[in-house]
């Protein structure tokens, strides 16, 4: 079965650094694109950043650009995503997700362009 698990986050600082992990199983990482998405309280789910097979192509959230960078190591079955800067608008729930297809389009911002989510792991941002 697919399995993906979220790890890394925690509370953090105003300004500080948290970097996530996402381990994959169950399916062939390396052919599939992959996303964060983050959910805070009382707000619906939100497109954070959004990476192609090979690292080739990103995409990011306006308000998570030049502070957050997804990465991915295929040898390893595992995603990131190098959270900078943190702001207390970050603090959220993050989730991962897997696309059963190898690129990036305008669908990659949607939940339900990915097939596959992680339990998700909390971020709490103070001020």
């Amino acid at each position: 079965q697919v399995q993906l698990v979220e790890s890394g986050g925690g509370l953090v600082q105003a300004g500080g650094s948290l970097r996530l992990s996402c381990a994959a199983s169950g399916l062939t990482f390396r052919s599939y694109a992959m996303g964060w998405f983050r959910q805070a309280p009382g707000q619906e789910r939100e497109f954070v950043a959004a990476i192609s097979w090979n690292g080739g192509s990103t995409d990011y959230a306006d308000s998570v650009k030049g502070r957050f960078t997804i990465s991915r190591d295929n040898t390893k079955n595992a995603g990131y995503l190098q959270m900078n800067s943190l702001k207390p608008e970050d603090t959220a729930v993050y989730y991962c997700a897997v696309r059963l297809n190898a690129y990036l389009n305008g669908g990659s911002r949607t939940e339900g362009w990915y097939g596959y989510w992680g339990q998700g792991t909390q971020v709490t941002v103070s001020s």
